[in-house]
């Protein structure tokens, strides 16, 4: 179990839940928008789930296998490489394993899906292995990472002649931004829980650059454009069944609320706990998906 529970941490499973729910949710508007119905084709929404949980997975194993040494100096118990729990040999191993199932899974659902799942992993790879040290860089990298499943749900409805995303409902790429600004203000408190070990290692973060006050202050404002963002579907018929959707409506507005509440600590209080905040955003932003997805699925 111990052992179970430790392979579950290396490939934080629950973020490809997470990506899956933000395909099936550019999938359904996708599917809504192009052929008048919620009929999806479920070996496509099948190969995609495999896909964003096996890149998902390797790529977080290849991140925690480089950065073990910075990790430990932030003393990030919650790493099972830094525990001990697993050895990196075996994390490089699940990455060689599910990386490339990854994107044989997107290959068998259409072009578009595949260039978008190439792309995006070889950029993960990337980062993995060089960007990370600029963080300025990596930061907007992870937030990409947080966007771009609503626009491979989008093409996963699509036929597989040619590579377009011209077809895509432009709803999806707002709701697109949404998850971007909220990823990049997750990313800048994540450098400045990390401060200490990225000064160490030379690493060049907001932090290091404009301090740790004005970092949680850019971090807020990242959350206050998404919650302002938020709002669009719900008051422009373009949404299409987002529009006066209540219960797309309550579940946003439980996200705003505790993403206002993280905001105004970052802003006004002088150490907010950035470990419980980074938590309470990630659960904020789970709320965020399902009020999407609720709202695809039933309108109003």
């Amino acid at each position: 179990m111990k052992k179970l529970k430790a392979i579950w941490e290396l490939m934080r499973l629950e973020h490809g839940v997470m990506l899956f729910l933000a395909i099936l949710i550019g999938s359904l508007i996708s599917q809504k928008t192009l052929y008048g119905n919620l009929n999806l084709p479920m070996l496509n929404i099948f190969l995609t789930f495999f896909t964003a949980l096996f890149l998902e997975a390797s790529t977080f194993a290849l991140n925690d296998y480089y950065d073990l040494e910075i990790d430990r100096i932030n003393k990030r118990t919650d790493r099972p490489l830094v525990r001990g729990d697993i050895s990196p040999k075996t994390a490089l191993n699940i990455f060689y394993l599910l990386f490339p199932l990854g994107l044989i899974c997107s290959y068998f659902v259409n072009m578009t899906c595949f260039v978008i799942a190439l792309i995006t992993a070889l950029i993960s790879v990337l980062y993995d292995v060089k960007m990370k040290k600029i963080k300025l860089i990596g930061n907007f990298y992870i937030a990409y990472i947080m966007a771009i499943p609503f626009v491979f749900g989008g093409a996963t409805v699509l036929g597989n002649t040619t590579v377009t995303l011209g077809t895509i409902n432009p709803a999806i790429y707002v709701i697109a931004l949404i998850a971007f600004l909220a990823g990049a203000g997750r990313e800048i408190m994540k450098d400045v829980m990390d401060f200490e070990g990225d000064k160490i290692q030379g690493v060049k973060s907001f932090p290091r650059y404009i301090g740790i006050r004005a970092s949680n202050g850019v971090a807020s404002l990242f959350y206050l454009f998404a919650i302002v963002l938020s709002f669009l579907p719900y008051f422009s018929v373009d949404f299409g069944v987002y529009y006066r959707s209540i219960s797309y409506f309550i579940l946003v507005f439980i996200t705003d609320t505790m993403l206002l509440s993280t905001s105004l600590q970052l802003v006004f209080k002088k150490q907010p706990n950035m470990k419980f905040h980074r938590k309470y955003t990630l659960a904020a932003i789970f709320i965020g998906l399902l009020a999407f997805l609720v709202g695809a699925l039933i309108g109003g």
